[in-house]
């Protein structure tokens, strides 16, 4: 089966100063990776890399094929066909992603235009409406006439997250991208997140690159795991083997925190 994402020896740089080092990884059509590693590791670059979202200030060399086509050096052209459809991407803070003078019901409609059109569909008003409606219930925002006459300011933090996660639904990409969708969140509402996209990847067989530096959050999501320090992966396998038998003492560090933190929390009774 051929890979839906293949990145081959991939090097990303900042002038002088490498972010992403020899970086080889696939992930195959419905499969859940996830990428992790402490801030600064290049797990954001990598999944920039892959959709073609890097500043042109930023090098990158090496291969990434997305749905057959390869993102290195590609036009503007190809990657507007390209983002939506083969991936979407769901960013940390939602807030930052959305349009804060535009209507959230208007910016769920407007990908879902998009696709009914690039389907070769008429996109009446009715029908987008409908859609937009049908997204709203799929990713459980309550109250969806209020939630469609919004402004992004005037619902919460995890009412955003849902939000941006229907619009990366719109267009029904075969591969979704979860850049620490919920580090922003309360735990109460990181938990539901977690099992919306969780719930949404299953019954839509999309694959997952779920990026975070939290390793609880991770494994509740995911089969498989890469994990990056200063930009090179220096390990990779399934979740449980990973987790339950770190190879790389960096690995073994990580584990040995998240461990430390559940504890404090345990014993704070949070």
């Amino acid at each position: 089966m051929k890979p839906l994402l293949d990145i081959r020896d991939l090097n990303i740089r900042a002038g002088d100063k490498p972010l992403v080092s020899n970086l080889f990884f696939t992930v195959q059509p419905g499969e859940r990776i996830g990428l992790i590693g402490e801030s600064g590791s290049g797990k954001s670059m990598t999944a920039m890399a892959a959709t073609g979202l890097l500043p042109p200030s930023i090098s990158v060399s090496g291969s990434i094929e997305l749905d057959g086509q390869q993102v290195v050096g590609a036009a503007d052209r190809v990657m507007n066909r390209l983002r939506g459809v083969a991936a979407a991407v769901v960013f940390q803070e939602p807030l930052t992603a959305l349009d804060p003078l535009m209507k959230i019901g208007r910016q769920i409609a407007e990908p879902v235009r998009r696709r009914l059109e690039r389907d070769g569909r008429r996109a009446s008003k009715d029908v987008v409406q409908r859609e937009v409606r049908d997204l709203i219930d799929k990713v459980a925002l309550p109250q969806p006439e209020r939630i469609i006459n919004s402004y992004p300011h005037e619902v919460s933090g995890g009412q955003r997250q849902r939000v941006a996660i229907a619009m990366a639904l719109a267009c029904r990409p075969k591969l979704l991208i979860a850049d620490e969708p919920t580090t922003a969140l309360d735990v109460t509402t990181q938990a539901e997140i977690l099992k919306l996209l969780d719930q949404l990847v299953r019954e839509t067989g999309m694959a997952l690159l779920f990026i975070s530096h939290d390793l609880p959050v991770v494994a509740d999501v995911v089969e498989r795991v890469i994990v990056l320090k200063n930009g090179i992966a220096v390990e990779e396998g399934p979740v449980g083997a990973v987790f339950g038998k770190p190879q790389h003492d960096y690995t073994r560090t990580l584990v040995e925190a998240a461990r430390l933190f559940d504890e404090a929390l345990g014993a704070t009774g949070s």
